[in-house]
């Protein structure tokens, strides 16, 4: 479907606002600035900003709706035969080699980090979307499994997937604010990832069925080798 020039001016508008924001919040902090002045140095009224940004969080975790999203996508994406954890395992080294924003591998992520751990506003609001990301991700596995109501394998599975590459993301970033170069972190994330996700599915295995697709013709999904693992944009 084709943007309209209003929808595309709309979200010109928002994405400028969005960069002046984070530009300010890096050079000063973020409990440093204020919506006023962020509105003031994007040329519009504060109520133009509140139209975009319900929240002064929201201006600096501007993708947070996307985030939240991606778990549910990787499962939704997974190949015929490969399981829940085979697809984040791809999912997680594709973004190692790409070094892609949705696992907070991309250059200058460190900078990012650093804005967020000194605000308890922030710290929050990361919080809240990885919570985000962890429920959003066993509504999606309970419906695959068809759980009950009172059924926990869904919430298990989503905390054990999304902890796993919660750590590895923390360990990456924490090389980047120690000044290590990436060429130097990639092969040592590789390792670790390997490792977590091989732990990963040793523990969980086909949970409920969940390692094969109903299209896949019935063959054994842990013979297979994973899919696509390892290759990069």
């Amino acid at each position: 479907m084709t943007e309209g020039l209003r929808e595309r001016k709309k979200r010109e508008t928002r994405e400028r606002i969005s960069d002046i924001a984070t530009g300010l919040f890096i050079a000063r902090g973020f409990d440093n600035v204020t919506v006023a002045e962020v509105a003031q140095a994007a040329d519009v009224s504060v109520n133009t900003v509140f139209n975009y940004f319900s929240t002064k969080e929201d201006l600096f975790a501007d993708r947070q709706e996307l985030a939240v999203e991606l778990p549910q996508q990787v499962l939704r994406e997974r190949g015929p035969g490969e399981s829940v954890v085979r697809a984040f395992r791809r999912d997680f080294l594709d973004a190692v080699g790409t070094r892609h924003w949705r696992y907070g591998l991309n250059a200058g992520n460190d900078v990012f980090t650093r804005v967020v751990n000194a605000s308890p506003a922030l710290v929050a609001r990361m919080r809240e979307v990885g919570d985000g990301r962890e429920r959003g991700l066993a509504r999606a596995l309970a419906s695959e499994l068809e759980a009950g109501p009172g059924d926990l394998t869904p919430s298990m599975v989503a905390a054990h997937v999304l902890n796993t590459t919660r750590i590895l993301s923390e360990h990456a970033v924490a090389m980047m604010l120690a000044g290590e170069p990436w060429e130097r972190i990639e092969p040592s994330l590789r390792a670790q990832a390997e490792s977590a996700f091989d732990l990963l599915e040793a523990g969980l295995g086909d949970v409920g069925g969940l390692g094969r697709r109903a299209d896949d013709g019935g063959e054994d999904a842990e013979g297979d080798e994973p899919q696509g693992e390892d290759q990069h944009h």
